[in-house]
């Protein structure tokens, strides 16, 4: 009976695809719980979480492993965020790359799946080197707190504005309408065979980076480590890119962003 259950899985190619998508997802946020949520005690701190939750003034001097370590944890995050989001346009790229596997015009359905989530992770990888940097150079300054967020409020506040001010841009409008619309986007960049569907992940992924990248940088705000606003930005990217109403949510959002960081300069 068990043997029947896997066959009938395997044959339900969605199932398949989605179940891996939210495992990927899930061991993304195991992750980040290991990482942030055994606190501050140094006694009690091992693997993940005890670079990344030193003290900055002792983590001035980055060694080779705080920078694997720390870098490994903005992965994670960033998989964590971003992938459910995603999903959608993934789940209808692999129903029709299936599609067009049957008919003979493209190469194994599951090489070209795997090629294109591979691709759209790894861009989103490499910004996680950059935002790695960036905390680096932060904490040099001092200016970022034991939870990594920004101890100073101008910094809190101009990052705030300007995430803002980028959710009115039309370039924000315009990768976020690719990532709202799944179906277009593959007729627009279809590519058969298994580079072709890496090259399809390439664009998304650039689309969902000018869509997503500066909210990231609210982490600096809120708190790298805090993981109820690593929450709350998943949360709102999945509104923005899933929700009927979700342009209208990344304006009224640019508004909320825009006053709380003039108030929190103001103050």
């Amino acid at each position: 009976m068990l043997a029947a259950a896997i066959e009938t899985l395997l044959r339900r190619d969605d199932l398949a695809v989605l179940v891996a998508l939210a495992t990927l997802t899930l061991l993304a946020w195991v992750a980040l719980l290991l990482g942030a949520g055994t606190g501050m005690d140094p006694v009690a701190m091992s693997g993940w979480s005890m670079p990344l939750a030193l003290p900055p003034a002792l983590s001035a001097d980055w060694s080779a492993a705080y920078w694997l370590i720390a870098f490994l944890m903005w992965a994670c995050m960033m998989v964590a965020m971003m992938l459910p989001s995603a999903s959608p346009m993934v789940l209808l790229y692999a129903r029709v790359a299936r599609q067009a596997e049957r008919q003979g015009h493209t190469a194994k359905a599951p090489a070209a799946i795997a090629a294109f989530a591979s691709a759209y992770l790894a861009l989103w990888i490499l910004f996680s080197l950059l935002a790695t940097a960036a905390q680096w150079g932060l904490e040099h300054l001092g200016a970022l707190s034991a939870m990594m967020s920004s101890r100073v409020a101008l910094l809190s506040g101009g990052l705030l504005i300007a995430a803002g001010l980028y959710q009115l841009t039309p370039l924000k409008a315009a990768c976020l309408s690719h990532c709202r619309g799944p179906a277009q986007f593959l007729a627009a960049h279809w590519r058969p065979g298994v580079r072709g569907a890496w090259r399809m992940g390439l664009a998304h992924g650039l689309y969902c980076i000018g869509c997503c990248a500066v909210l990231m940088l609210l982490l600096f705000v809120g708190g790298v480590m805090n993981l109820l606003w690593i929450a709350g930005l998943t949360l709102f990217v999945a509104i923005e890119k899933l929700a009927p109403f979700g342009e209208r949510a990344a304006k009224a959002m640019a508004a909320l962003l825009v006053a709380g960081g003039a108030l929190l300069i103001a103050m």
